[in-house]
């Protein structure tokens, strides 16, 4: 009897001792989940994710983005990855051109104005006039893309004398036959960036050199680059012109062109290489976003975003299909924003 009493003494203390044991261990992966998961939150908020404030205050808010159809892409990847890390934080993103989105920025309408050409003095002007300062931050490098659709087998390059032959309204040249008497007698259908768009400014300047371009039955302007892809693929006498991301992402339904620059040279196709060495020329062009500095300074969310921006441009850029800038540039930029909040 006292041996049966000693061992239900000892059962019941291996009992209770058991039955300690678990709370104990309930408790301890209780806390434990709870300080894991507050530091993931933490590590989230941490700046990488640009989920927080420097203030360490999860941000919330509207962000206001418009311009060039160029940077689209890259900043379609920014906005979209940011925003899975910030839910209340509401980004729009539109895409009304270069000059579309400095009309909107100059008037304080936008917080960052995506271009792929450097604002003019008189979009400046006007912004200065209003009391908003507008400061430029590169994205990416750009060749901007010469490109016929992959049914046409007669051109693979031009120079720039005959680009101007294409495309100036100066010149008598409306057949293929007329840029090359080998070539087809067929008229050239053009496909070209509208007006507000930074690149049609772009190849304006460089290629045109400020005179006008033809206009009329066989020319079609659209801000919007997949119009122009979805005309020139489909047509073996059209040719056009867009960012080179446009082109590597239909690059199975185009041809992208040669460029000759100046008498003598070899014809240069656009590369991820010869954008950056800088031997595709002159149609290697940086991309930029203009961010609006009163409201970097008093919004949080914009602060945040546009330094998410910095940290994140050179993915974004190759994931667009452009060409990532040296880290080092990233940095200098980043160190310039900050300082915009001092």
């Amino acid at each position: 009897m006292k041996n049966f009493k000693s061992l239900a003494l000892m059962l019941a203390f291996i009992l209770v001792v058991g039955v300690l044991a678990a709370c104990g261990g309930s408790d301890s992966e209780e806390g434990t989940g709870s300080e894991g998961e507050a530091a993931t939150e933490n590590s989230e908020a941490s700046g990488d994710s640009g989920e927080t404030s420097e203030e360490g205050e999860a941000v919330s808010g509207p962000i206001a983005i418009d311009g060039s159809s160029t940077v689209y892409p890259i900043m379609e990847y920014l906005t979209y990855e940011y925003s899975q890390n910030n839910p209340d934080v509401n980004a729009t993103l539109n895409s009304s051109g270069s000059g579309g989105g400095f009309k909107k920025s100059t008037v304080g309408e936008i917080d960052l104005s995506n271009a792929s050409r450097p604002i003019k003095e008189e979009e400046q002007a006007l912004a200065e006039e209003n009391g908003i300062q507008l400061e430029p931050l590169e994205l990416a490098y750009d060749g901007l893309s010469v490109v016929v659709s992959a049914q046409n087998d007669f051109v693979d390059s031009l120079s720039i004398e005959q680009l101007q032959q294409i495309f100036l309204e100066s010149s008598d040249a409306t057949m293929w036959s007329d840029i090359n008497s080998e070539w087809p007698e067929e008229p050239i259908e053009i496909f070209s960036p509208g007006h507000d768009s930074g690149t049609f400014d772009y190849f304006n300047e460089v290629i045109l050199e400020e005179e006008p371009m033809k206009e009329g039955e066989n020319t079609t302007l659209s801000e919007d680059d997949n119009v122009l892809v979805r005309g020139i693929e489909s047509n073996p006498n059209a040719i056009g012109f867009f960012g080179y991301a446009y082109y590597a992402e239909n690059s199975d339904n185009l041809k992208v062109l040669g460029i000759q620059d100046g008498e003598g040279s070899e014809a240069v196709k656009p590369s991820p290489e010869t954008i950056q060495d800088g031997s595709y020329t002159p149609l290697s062009r940086p991309l930029f976003t203009y961010v609006n500095v009163n409201a970097y300074k008093e919004k949080a969310q914009v602060r945040d975003f546009v330094e998410y921006t910095l940290n994140n441009a050179g993915k974004a850029a190759e994931n667009a299909g452009y060409v990532a800038l040296p880290e080092e540039k990233y940095q200098e930029q980043m160190e310039k924003v900050q300082g915009w909040a001092e």
